[in-house]
């Protein structure tokens, strides 16, 4: 088995929406904001390399959506999905996995792309696509609060180009490495738990957007059910201090992985890494 990290793009969101009710005076300390208040975050996604299959976690924005759309979130940078791709000598055909942790904008928008014609057709033609049952129900029948961020053109095609696959309860025997589900932040997102070179790698998706979120009340306004969130924060992050896994970071721009510890004050951040530097 061989994984790299992926970097899809930069893009920035309200600093206050990020952290809910946590003063700006405290969040800006780990999470800088500009003149508008946004703050600077990543779409790493990873690939894994396992005998004859290539998986691909989450899929980042995607380049289809309008010049409004994209102005909203101050894309920022040069780093692309086929760009990541292509420099660890892959393409999007040799993709035979994409799983979805969930289906918001930024973590799926790259599973459908446009052609030449402004139809929408699979990006990865040649991958089954991996959600589950309840969070696709979930994301296709939207509430008011998610509806924004369940983008019909991201998801339905998956379905309509026979691509959709769910996962189970038996998760590794489907794909290869376990599965956590949580509900805080949206129905069923399901964090990978993937065990690499005698380590316990973690893809924190949105349970852990930044290295600044790891005090429990740090909770996105994103998040559907936060006293949830909080709930799951504190049962997992217990669990990765005891065992000192490797948190990989989809949305921190500034670091890949991360491990935290016990302190007198609950737990806190222990290290920060890039991916390179803990894994050959």
């Amino acid at each position: 088995m061989k994984i790299y990290p992926i970097e899809t793009g930069n893009f920035k969101l309200d600093g206050g929406a990020m952290f809910g009710v946590v003063p700006k005076s405290i969040w800006q300390k780990t999470n800088p904001a500009d003149a508008n208040n946004l703050i600077e975050m990543s779409m790493r996604c990873l690939l894994i390399e396992d005998g004859n299959r290539l998986i691909l976690i989450d899929t980042g924005l995607g380049n289809k959506q309008s010049e409004k759309f994209f102005s909203y979130y101050a894309l920022y940078g040069d780093f692309s999905l086929d760009a990541s791709l292509k420099k660890l000598g892959f393409h999007k055909d040799d993709i035979t996995d994409v799983f979805l942790t969930h289906l918001h904008f930024d973590h799926c928008g790259g599973v459908i792309e446009k052609d030449n014609n402004g139809l929408l057709i699979p990006a990865f033609k040649n991958a089954k696509v991996w959600s589950n049952d309840k969070h696709w129900k979930w994301a296709t029948e939207p509430n008011a609060r998610e509806k924004a961020s369940f983008l019909s053109e991201n998801i339905l095609p998956i379905q309509e180009n026979g691509q959709l696959n769910f996962i189970h309860r038996n998760a590794k025997d489907q794909m290869g490495f376990d599965v956590l589900f949580v509900d805080g932040h949206t129905e069923k997102q399901m964090l990978p738990i993937i065990q690499y070179q005698g380590k316990t790698i973690v893809f924190m998706a949105d349970l852990l957007p930044t290295v600044g979120h790891i005090p429990l009340p740090y909770v996105m306004g994103y998040d559907t059910r936060p006293l949830l969130t909080i709930k799951e924060k504190a049962a997992f992050l217990k669990q990765a201090a005891d065992h000192q896994f490797y948190l990989f970071l989809e949305h921190d721009a500034y670091n890949e992985l991360c491990t935290v510890n016990h302190t007198e004050k609950g737990i806190r951040l222990n290290t920060t890494h890039q991916f390179s530097e803990i894994f050959n």
